[in-house]
């Protein structure tokens, strides 16, 4: 019998498939260290690390709803919450990528949910809460299962798939309103490591069209606003990852919404804390759409170059970590066992599976890059779940996706979040009610003997010993001092330093004097030497020098404290008092 091409690769693919789902084919999972992806997480080069500099990788779920008009993730008509989120731990997945949209931020209102199934009760402590207040309560039973979450702003209105302008600001919601609804989820979640970053849009796109450019200089440019928009997060907590997305065209090469990330190549996004960038790509199958490259000849090479082109070879140049923020698969699950003597009727679904291969082996290959499955949602056409929300509905993806997990063993902590008015109703969002006192939020410590990259993702070193100071001639600075968040015993701070000066400043020093007993337990983006109540703060390697008229990326720090927590009066620098 002679094969054509398709059939073939098929063929090729039902073997692959059967030493999937053989239980021997795999090797034993080597064990997680202790403590494997606790606290904020940073990067080197195009490596994530923890707080303690392990090597980590995002390997999730997406989980929409929120950004839809019902304002409420997927599944909660049929399944508790919590039962969900077990099920997607049970299952090896370490974090999730929730969507929402602004409406849902500067608006939440009390979705329909089911209180009850066959089984019982279920959401009993969703009564009655608003769309952000289930935000909460789901961000909490993440924290309790050890999974991160990354928040998405999905659209401006609410409703389903990307915004269709393509822009991330609509005529009711402006790019203000959009920075603002991200500094209130930074305060927010100021203090939970759980909350690991923010994706800033999803998928720009219609660069062709008065839409998301890349580098352009515009009021469309996507580069730029992602720099703004992050850069106003980082100011707040400095410890949250940024990611950003590409778009859809540039220098006329066309390719998935959110996917096409050549532009940084010429026009990487500049951060104050670039240890925290993460550039985050969009990809899929030919069911989605059909694509020049989607050909029956199509193999793991011409796919690898066209997935390097486009987004990876930021990975692999060391520039950023990435991070596949979707890529879904349809399958058929029925159908495949019947399918093993012969090619399926419909050759997309070939290419399909062949594409789903190639994408999960690429993706073993180069364990740096991260990654989200769209979808848990049982009712879309890559959704993993079943109709009950309780276990996956095709062994064959789920094998496949877990055979490029990383597990993690976060201990549980209790944390608060920090509740703002709505700019809708203006009145305060209620907390979750908390029967601990929060432990203060876990910062990176960024100290490691490791040999790192010289690009522009570099993450803080520690200084063997400080040189020899350089300052202008007539030095003039600012500080601003911000709490973060306090919870009467402990409290973490940001402090800004400026340059006033028409010259740069190398190797500084800075000094102020605590009012009570302050005492802080964790710092970064400096090295602390603290005496009583005198600090004083010295740069690290990576931070020697501000730049004439410039911020220092923000210095932050968590600390206890007796009594009343005063801001400090005075800030020096190198000797000199600052405004």
């Amino acid at each position: 019998m002679v094969f054509s091409e398709l059939e073939s690769g098929y063929i090729m693919f039902l073997l692959w498939l059967a030493l999937m789902l053989a239980p021997t084919s795999a090797p034993a999972r080597p064990a997680t260290p202790s403590g494997l992806g606790e606290g904020f997480w940073h990067a080197r080069g195009s490596q994530l690390l923890d707080s303690a500099n392990h090597p980590v990788r995002i390997a999730g779920i997406n989980w929409y709803g929120f950004e839809t008009v019902q304002a409420v993730p997927g599944g909660l008509d049929v399944q508790d919450y919590k039962a969900i989120l077990q099920t997607i731990k049970r299952n090896g997945y370490n974090a999730i990528r929730i969507p929402f949209s602004s409406q849902m931020i500067e608006s939440p209102i009390v979705p329909g949910i089911k209180f009850s199934n066959a089984a019982g009760p279920i959401n009993t402590d969703l009564r009655g809460l608003n769309s952000l207040q289930i935000l909460d309560k789901i961000i909490a039973a993440a924290r309790a299962q050890g999974l991160k979450v990354i928040l998405d702003n999905h659209r401006s209105e609410a409703g389903a798939g990307p915004e269709a302008n393509g822009l991330w600001y609509t005529q009711t919601y402006s790019e203000a309103s959009w920075i603002e609804d991200w500094q209130m989820l930074a305060r927010r979640y100021a203090a939970d490591s759980t909350v690991l970053g923010f994706d800033l849009r999803n998928e720009p796109h219609n660069a062709a069209a008065g839409g998301a450019c890349w580098g352009c200089g515009s009021t469309n440019d996507w580069q730029l606003a992602a720099e703004r928009a992050g850069n106003a997060v980082l100011t707040i907590n400095p410890r949250l990852l940024i990611f950003v997305e590409g778009i859809d065209a540039y220098e006329n090469d066309f390719y998935w919404w959110g996917g096409n990330l050549m532009g940084v190549r010429s026009a990487p996004v500049r951060l104050s804390a670039p240890h925290q960038l993460v550039y985050s790509a969009h990809d899929y199958g030919p069911a989605e759409a059909p694509q020049k490259w989607f050909t029956t000849d199509m193999s793991d090479a011409t796919l690898n170059a066209v997935w390097t082109k486009h987004w990876a070879y930021i990975a692999q140049e060391d520039i950023a970590p990435v991070w596949l923020g979707e890529f879904g698969v349809e399958i058929a699950a029925p159908s495949l066992p019947k399918a093993a003597s012969a090619p399926p009727a419909n050759p997309n679904q070939a290419l399909e599976d062949i594409w789903f291969q190639s994408m999960t082996a690429f993706l073993a290959h180069d364990p740096r890059i991260s990654w989200t499955y769209w979808t848990l949602n049982a009712t879309d056409c890559y959704g993993l779940l079943n109709p009950n929300y309780d276990a996956p509905r095709s062994a064959f993806r789920q094998q496949a996706l877990a055979a490029i997990q990383l597990p993690l063993a976060i201990r549980p902590h209790s944390v608060m979040v920090t509740p703002e008015k709505s700019k809708a109703s203006k009145q305060s969002v209620a907390a979750p009610a908390s029967t601990t006192q929060p432990p203060p939020p876990q910062a990176p410590i960024l100290t490691t003997t490791q040999p790192i990259s010289q690009s522009q993702n570099v993450a803080p070193q520690p200084m063997a010993a400080a040189p020899a100071s350089t300052q202008p001639a007539s030095l003039q600075c600012r500080v601003t001092y911000t709490n973060v968040n306090d919870w009467h015993t402990g409290f973490s701070s940001n402090i800004v330093l400026h340059n006033s000066s028409a010259a740069p400043i190398t190797h500084w020093t800075l000094t102020f004097t605590f009012s009570g007993a302050q005492k802080i337990s964790q710092l970064w983006n400096g090295r602390l030497d603290q005496q009583g109540r005198e600090v004083n703060i010295t740069n690290e390697a990576w931070n020697a020098t501000v730049p004439p008229n410039s911020d220092l990326p923000p210095i932050g720090f968590n600390a206890s404290y007796e009594g009343t927590n005063q801001p400090p009066a005075k800030f020096y620098l190198n000797g000199t008092l600052c405004q």
